[in-house]
């Protein structure tokens, strides 16, 4: 075989190996359906850095209060010693500081980058659920056909 894989005809296999086919599709559309919503959480989490890094840099003064997130429900009151420089956390729990317009040019890559691998993988959650769809259907028609004849009790 050469390092493609080759398709199967799924007529030919049994309603219980359809089944299982079933099974698999289905984990596999649900694992990638929790990436999605994963990945579209972190973008949103960025779009929303963009957005401060952009605007708060002209709508704070040096005298002015700020809340400082601890953790995502723990706030503490602070102060910014320099408005135009900002902490970025670059991931892994690493955190650099930045002029804004560096910070800005690093979250607004990392919301294109998530965004194209948000539409890879809905092209890919879209393949297996259009595979899923075949599956059932070719499972229903076997099902039916089992039903009507003795081998009604395998399905």
């Amino acid at each position: 075989m050469s390092g493609k894989q080759e398709g199967v005809n799924i007529e030919s296999l049994s309603a219980q190996q359809l089944s299982a086919v079933k099974k698999q599709l289905d984990e596999e559309v649900e694992h990638l359906t929790a990436s999605y919503t994963q990945l579209a959480a972190a973008q949103a989490k960025f779009k929303e850095c963009l957005r401060i890094v952009q605007t708060g840099s002209s709508s704070f003064d040096d005298n002015k209060d700020i809340l400082v997130p601890l953790t995502n429900s723990l706030y503490a009151k602070g102060k910014l010693s320099n408005p135009d420089r900002v902490i970025v956390d670059v991931g892994t729990g690493f955190y650099v500081e930045k002029d804004t317009k560096s910070a800005t040019e690093f979250y607004d890559a990392k919301v294109k980058e998530l965004g194209a691998n948000i539409q890879n993988l809905e092209a890919i959650v879209q393949g297996k659920t259009n595979n899923l769809r075949v599956v059932e259907e070719v499972l229903r028609q076997k099902v039916m056909a089992q039903g009507a004849g003795p081998a009604s009790a395998q399905a």
